[in-house]
């Protein structure tokens, strides 16, 4: 697939982000719930591949981009880990403060997907200069 063609499925699965999180707020209970559990277990599935991808992608791709993607499976790992703890509490304080943390939370994830959808674009448009380079360089 080119890399174009990958930028555009990005695109297309941020919009269906942006759509199921629109509809969420007039959601019921618990089909929101459900929700909730589709999209932490398809999460964590892409973490997986993405950690998987990177180890095997390590000797084709830079040092730093290994380390991101482990940097990211760490994260994540904590994320799961603090809010299933967050979970255990039933006050309505600590309930509210959750909430402002999962917010957060959620714009962080959202900035960070914001850099890398930026590093994407340069990525691909360094690789298809260099493609080009390379093709110049090529005796016809």
């Amino acid at each position: 697939m080119a890399l174009s063609d990958r930028l555009a499925e990005l695109a297309r699965r941020a919009k269906e982000a942006e759509d199921r999180a629109r509809a969420a707020s007039s959601a019921a209970r618990q089909e929101l719930q459900s929700e909730v559990e589709q999209a932490s277990k398809a999460a964590q599935h892409k973490a997986d591949e993405l950690q998987q991808r990177g180890e095997a992608a390590q000797a084709k791709a830079s040092d730093r981009w290994a380390e991101v993607q482990s940097d990211w499976a760490r994260h994540i790992a904590t994320a799961r880990e603090q809010i299933a703890a967050k979970k255990a509490k039933a006050d309505a304080k600590s309930a509210q403060l959750d909430a402002d943390i999962a917010a957060s939370d959620a714009e962080a994830a959202i900035e960070f997907a914001f850099a890398a959808v930026e590093e994407a674009e340069y990525a691909v448009l360094d690789a298809t200069l260099a493609q080009m380079d390379a093709d110049d360089m090529t005796p016809s």
